[in-house]
């Protein structure tokens, strides 16, 4: 038996998400815009939920709103500020998270005339693409290093802008551990926010007790074989190494669950994010895993009543120190 990146980590990570929330969504009789890649039914089902004021010429007028941002060379700066908004017409409930849609595909193309290319797996809330994961199988640094300079060819390509406007976080994962003597990121899972140049693609080490066995849902055999089928590659099911990857401490599946369980990514979408305008242009940045523990430990004082002090967080060979103060 042949096993690619397919069956040893990109199947595995899709009944991982599935387990974390998200619903398998076969592309076979799926319907969605090309030019943004919104899937425009579930997209107008979830704006009917989420603000129940509109009506259906109000959500083609909003679904109209947000293709016009995305045609904007910002980096996605103005999508993303619909994207945040709390009052008004809101394309996310942060109120009720839960209240969203979420669902997960793969190999959706991104397409603009003859230059396309298609992520392994696609996240999409409320029909929006809003994350992209692409995997490499393990022990092979060429495959890594090529992937990585697509990646790079992709963000410089002013035809994908779009499909670049609208993600908000990119996972890169070869499914190894993190080789902390390598000069720089090829083993292991980073993630990264866009970019027009070349991402930046960062580690994560979890700090906080996720209890990651308990975490996900059980495993539901329905699903399992659903994507098994969708994908052609039934053959695998009841292989050793299938069955391994997917476990939830594999690095992939740790990583997606660090960023992408429920909580997690309420909290990143919401804070995670800061653009910034430096002397090369617009540059979109994302917490690196000490700055988010080091706020997620602000949070946990607000919410204990303490309301000014420093909070020093050490991890690694890095540390950060956060001051705050809140005035009521």
């Amino acid at each position: 038996m042949v096993f690619s990146e397919d069956s040893r980590v990109k199947i595995p990570c899709i009944l991982h998400l599935v387990r974390l929330g998200y619903r398998y969504l076969s592309l076979k009789n799926a319907v969605w815009d090309e030019e943004t890649n919104i899937f425009t039914a579930l997209f107008r089902t979830s704006m009917a939920r989420i603000n129940p004021g509109l009506d259906a010429d109000d959500i083609d007028r909003l679904l109209i709103d947000v293709k016009l941002s995305l045609e904007n060379e910002d980096l996605g700066k103005a999508f993303y500020e619909k994207l945040t908004e709390r009052s008004g017409t809101r394309l996310i409930d942060f109120a009720d998270f839960s209240n969203n849609s979420f669902h997960v595909v793969t190999e959706l193309t991104c397409k603009n005339g003859d230059d396309e290319f298609r992520p392994d797996i696609t996240l999409l809330i409320n029909g929006m693409p809003l994350v992209f994961i692409e995997v490499k199988k393990p022990n092979n640094r060429e495959g890594v290093l090529a992937e990585r300079n697509r990646i790079i060819t992709r963000c410089r390509n002013p035809r994908f802008w779009r499909f670049i406007n609208i993600t908000q976080l990119m996972v890169f994962s070869n499914n190894m551990e993190y080789d902390d003597g390598s000069p720089q990121p090829i083993e292991g899972a980073f993630y990264a926010s866009p970019s027009y140049a070349a991402p930046i693609f960062n580690y994560f080490r979890e700090e906080e007790e996720l209890n990651l066995p308990e975490l996900p849902a059980d495993e539901d055999d329905t699903v399992e074989n659903e994507v098994l089928k969708d994908n052609n590659l039934n053959v695998i099911k009841h292989s050793p190494e299938f069955i391994s990857n997917k476990s939830p401490d594999t690095p992939t599946n740790r990583i997606c669950t660090s960023l992408f369980s429920r909580d997690r990514l309420k909290f990143l979408m919401q804070y995670a994010f800061v653009y910034v305008c430096e002397t090369d242009g617009l540059h979109k940045h994302v917490m690196r895993y000490p700055q988010l523990f080091a706020t997620k430990a602000i949070e946990r004082k607000h919410e204990a009543g303490v309301r000014k002090g420093i909070i020093w967080h050490t991890q690694g060979s890095g540390k950060t120190a956060l001051a705050y103060y809140t005035a009521f």
